[in-house]
């Protein structure tokens, strides 16, 4: 009988094919913040990035998905649940019934059938050479592909890409931003130059793509210029001033001011992103000191949880620290680098807040160790050992709105302070 693990494995590799964002194992936090996006929009069912990470084995986790996960994903790419998939895919097992044994019969019929025919036309003369006919092979060597922002720093940031797909066998040719495959641009085969904006701040990995391989990837560090704020939309955010987010010792953004953008507060509240990506110089998350003092500033209607993140964004990873109200925290999770927890398989309610006060946040890594502390009180304490991986970012993400009165970030080398 093939193993639960080998068939999630298959539903893996369909997914990454439907989706061409390359190889999984170079994709980042972002892209399966992303995929998240995506299958909700499709199925209308929201799948934590975290739970993704899982299923990829980015987040180490003993228990198999549940079934309502892995029907999720199936009809993310079109199957009608998780035992149809299982049935297609030939992953089936003697307590399946006979009307789903026929309906696999059936299909494996027509297989042989389509077989049998490709065999009889490959045998009509004049057919033989198109029926043999293998993809003509692709030499990465033969390909060139740089990139060039047009400004340092700030958003948005428009990106040239010099390529060289001169050799291409064809005429399919394709530069993507990043690991959203709705982000391809088709250009010509004997072209040279192409551009395209970006409106988030991250470390992206730009292709070039022949037919339906990757040729080659380039790295883009998209930074943000200093902290910026802004209301997260699925692909151009709601930009917000300096000088209308900052003041008063405080980094905020007031209801009125989402009132007067036109920014629905209900029923669905936005998210209002605070973020700073930059080179904070050579400090690792196995190895730091992060203070900061933060409130969420609504909690009306759907917004009773007052769900609030704060991120130490990595290359190729990132810690994830939750806030919530008290009665919420069930609905939390936590992620430090390969570490991950959630508030479904354990007691997170130091998380649990009380936000008409301001939040003291500390996160203590040294010698592979760390330990969460709110309120000056120990929330949680992490004994497994942690990724090392440079710290190029910090976020804060609020349910509503929210503000944020310091941040600190220091080793022995790196001393960021800022106050607002």
């Amino acid at each position: 009988m093939v193993t639960d693990q080998v068939t999630i494995g298959k539903l893996r590799v369909q997914i990454e094919s439907r989706l061409g964002w390359g190889n999984s194992d170079d994709w980042t936090n972002h892209d399966f913040v992303a995929l998240s996006d995506k299958i909700r929009e499709r199925t209308g069912v929201a799948l934590s990035h975290v739970t993704l990470k899982r299923i990829w084995g980015k987040v180490k986790y003993e228990s198999l998905p549940n079934v309502h996960t892995l029907t999720t994903l199936a009809r993310f790419i079109d199957y009608g649940d998780w035992r149809e998939f299982k049935l297609q895919n030939g992953f089936i097992n003697a307590k399946d019934q006979t009307p789903a044994r026929n309906r696999l019969l059936g299909t494996v019929s027509a297989a042989i059938l389509v077989t049998a025919l490709i065999s009889i036309i490959a045998l009509v003369p004049g057919r033989t050479e198109k029926a043999t006919q293998h993809p003509l092979p692709v030499d990465p060597a033969d390909y060139s592909f740089s990139t060039k922002k047009i400004i340092s720093a700030g958003l948005p940031n428009s990106v040239i890409f010099d390529y060289n797909a001169a050799k291409a066998p064809e005429d399919s040719v394709i530069i993507q931003q990043s690991w959203d495959r709705t982000l391809r641009d088709k250009v010509p085969r004997g072209g040279r130059q192409h551009t395209c904006i970006y409106y988030y701040p991250d470390y992206f990995y730009a292709k070039l793509i022949v037919g339906d391989r990757i040729v080659k990837q380039q790295p883009l560090f998209i930074q943000s210029d200093g902290w910026m704020a802004m209301v997260e939309r699925p692909h151009v955010p709601v930009y917000l001033r300096k000088e209308e987010t900052v003041g008063g010792g405080k980094m905020n953004v007031p209801v009125k001011l989402l009132n007067a953008r036109n920014i629905s507060l209900q029923p669905d509240p936005p998210t209002v992103l605070f973020t700073n990506v930059r080179d904070f110089g050579e400090i690792y998350s196995d190895d730091f000191v992060f203070e900061t003092s933060l409130r969420n500033d609504y909690a009306e209607g759907s917004s009773i949880c007052q769900v609030t993140r704060v991120y130490l964004l990595c290359e190729g990873t990132a810690i994830w620290i939750p806030l919530s109200a008290k009665g919420c925290i069930s609905d939390l999770d936590m992620l430090f680098t390969r570490y991950y927890t959630s508030g479904r398989q354990e007691d997170l309610s130091a998380f649990g807040v009380d936000f008409h006060h301001f939040v003291r946040l500390r996160i203590e890594s040294h010698g592979g160790h760390a330990n969460v502390l709110i309120n000056d009180k120990l929330a949680y304490r992490i004994d497994r050992s942690i990724q090392h991986s440079k710290i190029i970012g910090i976020d804060y993400r609020f349910q509503g709105t929210g503000s944020v009165d310091y941040v600190r970030l220091s080793n022995e080398v790196v001393h960021y302070d800022e106050e607002f």
